[in-house]
């Protein structure tokens, strides 16, 4: 029996806000899923950062 299809929900990446305009090396990326259909606007979480070592907001990119 073949499974059946997850629908809406895509997979998307996180990526850290705070990090790019420091300029230290190095990217902090997640990757979650989310549902198209209720959520179509970009996702943002805050979400640990290991070159930061602190707490940032991750936003999905493209």
């Amino acid at each position: 029996m073949a499974k059946k299809a997850k629908g809406n929900r895509v997979q998307v990446i996180l990526e850290c806000t705070e990090q790019k305009a420091s300029g230290v090396p190095g990217m902090s990326r997640y990757i979650t899923t989310k549902n198209k259909k209720n959520n179509p606007e970009r996702l943002e979480r805050k979400k640990y950062n290991p070159f930061l070592k602190k707490v940032t907001v991750h936003r999905e990119i493209k």
